[in-house]
């Protein structure tokens, strides 16, 4: 395929009306973006520094890491607020959740067999099933 030819199809699968998209931006949605893409840059800082000890034999640098994981909870911070949410909430949540996933630990039969009903039920707060309680209640 020439370039030309594949960048007229793939323009045909862009968005049509860019103004019916910026109609849909209001404050918090703007301020979640900006919590979207801080995450991102954020998260692709500390795989950056991965890829160049693992890749490169650059020393690992651990000062480094912490710090863009500290940046990474200040655009958490500012995501959980834009909610309205605390962060313990999200947290004890997504343990929540993980229970509901892996019952004991995990392994890899649960990680490709979820249950996502079941994990959603808990990340919307509705109550649990039976077999769901039990595991919950033995694994706090």
């Amino acid at each position: 395929m020439k370039v030309d030819d594949y960048q007229k199809e793939a323009l045909r699968t862009d968005t049509l009306d860019h103004y019916e998209c910026l109609n849909r931006i209001d404050p918090t949605k703007l301020r979640l973006l900006h919590s979207a893409l801080g995450m991102h840059t954020e998260a692709a800082e500390f795989a950056d520094a991965l890829k160049k000890h693992i890749f490169y034999g650059k020393p690992l640098d651990f000062t480094n890491l912490k710090e863009e994981v500290g940046d990474l909870l200040w655009y958490i911070a500012i995501a959980c607020d834009t909610l309205r949410v605390p962060m313990g909430e999200i947290m004890e949540r997504n343990i929540k959740k993980l229970r509901v996933r892996y019952p004991d630990k995990f392994n890899n039969h649960d990680a490709t067999n979820r249950d996502l009903d079941a994990e959603r039920k808990v990340l919307e707060g509705k109550v649990l099933g039976i077999k769901q309680q039990q595991v919950h209640h033995e694994n706090i």
